[in-house]
C-alpha cells in the first residue's frame, strides 16, 4: 500500500443563501481583480508614470471582460472544439466551468491594446504595472481549482501524494497546489521585484515580458505534474496542450525582454 493523504471534504459553495449560492471559485476571480487592481493602482504612478490612478480603475472593467470572454472562448477553441459543432449555445454557460488561462491572457491583451489606444497612454509600459500583478490572481484561481477538487496532479508514490474524490483510489500530486506556488507566489516575487527597480521598470515591456516567459516556464514545468485533460490527453511528443500553448508564451517574453533592453541601451546612449 502506497501511503497518502486523504483529500480535505471542502465544500466549493462558500456562501449559500436560498438559491443564491456563491463558490469559491468565483470568490477567487473576485478576490484576485481586486487585490491586483488596488496594487496597480499604486505601480501606475511610479516613474515613469504609466497613466493615472483613474485609468487603472477604467481598465479593470475591460480586463475583467477580456479574462471572463477569453478564458471561456479560449477553453472552447483549445479544449473543447467538439462544443461548437454540437452544443454551440453551451459556450455561454460559464456556470459549468471551464477556463483557459491562455484564452482569457489573450483576452486581456486585446483589451489592453484597445484601451491604451483609446486613453493615448503608453502600452507597454501600462501592460507593465498591471502583469505585474495578475500572479495574485492566478494563485488563488488555482488555489480554488484545489478546493474544487478538480484538474488533479497524475500518479505519484511521493509520501505527500493525495486521494482526490473522482480521480479513483491511486495517490496524485497536488498540482494545483505546485502551480499555486509558481504561478502564483513565487512568480509574484519576482515580478514585484522587477517592476519596483527603477532601471528595470524604466524598460517598457521587461516586465510583460518577465511575466509571460514566467509564466510560461512555471505552466510548462507544472504540467509534468498535472494529469492532462481527459478528452485530450497527451499531444505532440507527449507534450500537453497546456505546454505546447506556453511555448510561444515563453518566446515572446524573451523577445520582449531582449527588446526592452535594446532600447534603454539606445536611449542611453
Amino acid at each position: 500500500m502506497i501511503p497518502a493523504l486523504v483529500f480535505p471534504a471542502f465544500d466549493p459553495v462558500a456562501i449559500a443563501i436560498g438559491p443564491f449560492v456563491v463558490r469559491w471559485y468565483a470568490l477567487a476571480y473576485i478576490a484576485g481583480i481586486v487585490i491586483a487592481w488596488q496594487v496597480a493602482r499604486r505601480l501606475v504612478l511610479r516613474a515613469p508614470a504609466a497613466g493615472t490612478q483613474e485609468q487603472v480603475d477604467d481598465f479593470v472593467t475591460w480586463a475583467t471582460l477580456g479574462v471572463i470572454l477569453g478564458g471561456r472562448l479560449g477553453y472552447v477553441l483549445f479544449y473543447r472544439p467538439d462544443i461548437i459543432w454540437n452544443a454551440p449555445w453551451e459556450i455561454a454557460y460559464l456556470w459549468h466551468g471551464g477556463m483557459s488561462f491562455h484564452g482569457g491572457a489573450a483576452g486581456v491583451i486585446l483589451a489592453l491594446a484597445w484601451f491604451t489606444h483609446r486613453n493615448r497612454i503608453p502600452l507597454l509600459l501600462f501592460s507593465d504595472r498591471i502583469t505585474s500583478v495578475v500572479p495574485v490572481g492566478l494563485g488563488l484561481g488555482r488555489i480554488a481549482n484545489f478546493i474544487n477538487g478538480e484538474l488533479w496532479g497524475r500518479t505519484t508514490d511521493v509520501p505527500w501524494g493525495m486521494v482526490f474524490p473522482n480521480a479513483g483510489p491511486e495517490p496524485r500530486h497536488p498540482s494545483q497546489l505546485y502551480q499555486a506556488a509558481m504561478e502564483g507566489l513565487i512568480l509574484l516575487v519576482i515580478l514585484q521585484w522587477i517592476i519596483r527597480t527603477p532601471s528595470l521598470r524604466a524598460r517598457p515591456g521587461f516586465t510583460s515580458g518577465a511575466f509571460l516567459a514566467g509564466y510560461g516556464v512555471a505552466r510548462i514545468i507544472g504540467e509534468f505534474f498535472r494529469q492532462p485533460d481527459a478528452q485530450l490527453g497527451f499531444l505532440f511528443a507527449g507534450a500537453t496542450m497546456g505546454q505546447l500553448l506556453s511555448i510561444p508564451m515563453v518566446l515572446v517574453g524573451i523577445w520582449l525582454m531582449a527588446r526592452s533592453r535594446r532600447v534603454a541601451e539606445t536611449s542611453a546612449a
